[in-house]
């Protein structure tokens, strides 16, 4: 179903009119990031960044060897590793933007290296490896960065890392590159799996799942926006401002915004950095959250004086969402696994100014041992999931995930749908909902417990699927069900 279409079918009248007057709106949850990771781009000062300790490239250097041998996550690495380098603005940018692009187009420019390296890239010391591949980014997939300027810094940072033989090699390797340039393109006689699969850089069992499921064309189309930079997007906190009041406000501070045609609180912003640094944030005013994610408590749509439940709650965007849409009136319980998270809830309700929101710290299969059956009014169940949505904001889960995982993740799923909906009132609503485009996690799951479970219909009988494509949001998946009375 259509996102605007799920949102007038789901909440009436007074949405359509509020979604006709503002069109599509799409909100990003995740941590923000600057510069462009892929097409071309890189328009940034190469006297300061080329030559100076501490540079971008080398910034980007740490992360992306940290990323591959520990297995750490990307973003959470480059946010730790900008503060520990200390950039400005501009070079900060382009750490993100190399890091985030060299990740994305990992198993395409590991192709093309893969002929100017003798012992092969898989032989290579990991810091040479990923020193090679994000010089080949650079070449490849950023203008206005001359590539004299890209083997210069790969050499300083070779010699400074290894010795004169490494530094050697990598001055080898990468002036034949430029050398060849022109040859380096895709063959075009490939089969259709690893065509797309090196075109868009994607491992060929995800295509090959993709490709049955969804056919070829909305594959590629599939590969080819996960390569695309997500929007910074805002979550109006409505108890507090407007949304129009909030655009004027980002406006005259001279950001680039607009509200979203997409979700009803969005807000799209451009040439703001790290939104979550601004005093506004810290006052509560917005959140920070894609906006195909904010169509979820638009789906459950709470109302005020209600008594709502937040299944897996962390990091609690849904849950301050709901409790916005309340109006702060009401109960919103927010329950996560991990007591840790359970404190990151309580602190954005402080932020945001929310006195409705509680928190529990539960396995939500056990969740009956705490509430009696028919205790909640609507529930919102945002499933553990593969994240096969996210992929634009976490590059490195391509590389990283296993396709064995995606039937584990199924049976928690399952496991969860079986027991939380005991706690919903005759009469309520359940939201199940995922980001990632899973067949088995979506559709499969939610046939596979209206069967289990007639007491259930999914209204307007249908679930509103997003790919990446279509609004330049994540894909999400959002089922609302309702319990017969």
């Amino acid at each position: 179903m259509d996102a605007r279409r799920a949102i007038i079918h789901w909440n009436g009248a007074r949405k359509r009119r509020a979604i006709d007057a503002g069109g599509l709106l799409i909100v990003n949850k995740g941590n923000v990031t600057t510069g462009k990771v892929n097409g071309k781009s890189g328009r940034h000062n190469e006297s300061r960044t080329a030559s100076k300790p501490g540079t971008a490239r080398e910034t980007a250097l740490d992360v992306l060897v940290r990323t591959e041998q520990d297995r750490s996550y990307s973003n959470l690495l480059l946010h730790q590793t900008l503060q520990k380098y200390g950039l400005d603005k501009a070079d900060a940018g382009l750490a993100t933007e190399i890091v985030y692009g060299t990740i994305q187009r990992m198993n395409t420019i590991d192709y093309f290296l893969e002929r100017f390296v003798a012992k092969g890239m898989a032989k290579l010391q990991p810091w040479v490896r990923s020193l090679l591949r994000l010089s080949f980014y650079q070449m490849m997939y950023l203008d206005r960065i001359p590539d004299h300027a890209v083997v210069n810094e790969a050499v300083n940072l070779a010699k400074k890392r290894g010795h004169q033989g490494i530094s050697g090699m990598v001055n080898g390797v990468l002036r034949n590159v430029i050398r060849q340039k022109e040859t380096l393109k895709i063959p075009d006689n490939l089969p259709v799996i690893e065509r797309i699969a090196l075109t868009h850089s994607h491992p060929e069992w995800m295509v090959k799942r993709w490709l049955r499921q969804l056919g070829e064309e909305r594959t590629e189309r599939i590969c080819e926006a996960n390569n695309v930079p997500p929007r910074v997007s805002l979550r109006t906190n409505t108890v507090k401002i407007s949304r129009d009041e909030l655009v004027d406000l980002l406006k005259e501070a001279g950001l680039q915004a607009e509200p979203s045609d997409l979700a009803p609180a969005g807000v799209l912003v451009k040439g703001g950095g790290n939104m979550a640094l601004t005093p506004w944030f810290a006052d509560g005013l917005f959140s920070i959250q894609d906006e195909s994610s904010m169509l979820v408590a638009e789906a459950v749509d709470p109302k005020a004086g209600e008594k709502v439940l937040d299944c897996c709650a962390a990091p609690g965007g849904k849950t301050m969402h709901m409790a916005e849409k309340m109006e702060d009136r009401g109960e919103v319980w927010a329950c996560d696994i991990h007591e840790h998270k359970e404190k990151l809830i309580r602190e954005q309700a402080v932020r945001l100014g929310l006195h409705s929101v509680r928190t529990v710290t539960s396995d939500a299969r056990k969740l009956s041992e705490r509430f009696a059956p028919g205790s909640f009014d609507r529930i919102l169940l945002d499933a553990p999931c593969s994240g096969l949505g996210v992929i634009r904001r976490k590059p490195d889960m391509k590389w990283s995930k296993q396709e064995r995982e995606l039937d584990d993740i199924c049976v928690i799923q399952q496991e969860l749908l079986s027991q939380v909906h005991q706690l919903l009132r005759p009469g309520g609503v359940l939201v199940y909902s995922t980001c990632t485009i899973e067949h088995n996690e979506n559709e499969g799951m939610i046939k596979r417990f209206l069967q289990e479970h007639p007491e259930f219909e999914l209204e307007n009988g249908q679930a509103l699927q997003i790919y990446p494509y279509e609004h330049q949001s994540d894909g999400f998946f959002i089922a609302k069900l309702r319990k017969r009375a």
